[in-house]
């Protein structure tokens, strides 16, 4: 989402294959939220006529949390596909499982 401020329960979608995320965590600062190399849009808006573009690297994964260190954002993808997701150009990680405590 281009330069706008997220908030939790936000729903977005590529504009250049079919991963959709919702927002977990937001970003206090405006940011450029893209998948594919294309900003997502919201969810309940038109559908996108941008042609398909650079859907190379690491697909998107269904129910995998991804965050960005750098600003805190958090996204769970509720609809997986191909396309990595970026925040101002910056690759979203998947974010690790916390490690259950030990039951000695």
């Amino acid at each position: 989402m281009a330069d706008a401020e997220l908030k939790a329960g936000t729903r977005l979608r590529s504009q250049v294959s079919e991963v959709e995320v919702v927002v977990v965590r937001p970003s206090s600062a405006p940011l450029v939220l893209a998948c594919g190399g294309e900003p997502m849009v919201s969810l309940e808006g038109a559908p996108a006529s941008v042609p398909a573009g650079s859907t190379d690297g690491e697909p998107t994964l269904l129910g995998k949390r991804y965050v960005d260190e750098e600003t805190g954002l958090e996204l769970l993808c509720t609809k997986g596909g191909a396309g990595s997701l970026d925040v101002d150009g910056r690759a979203l990680t998947v974010k690790g499982a916390k490690p259950l405590p030990s039951s000695d």
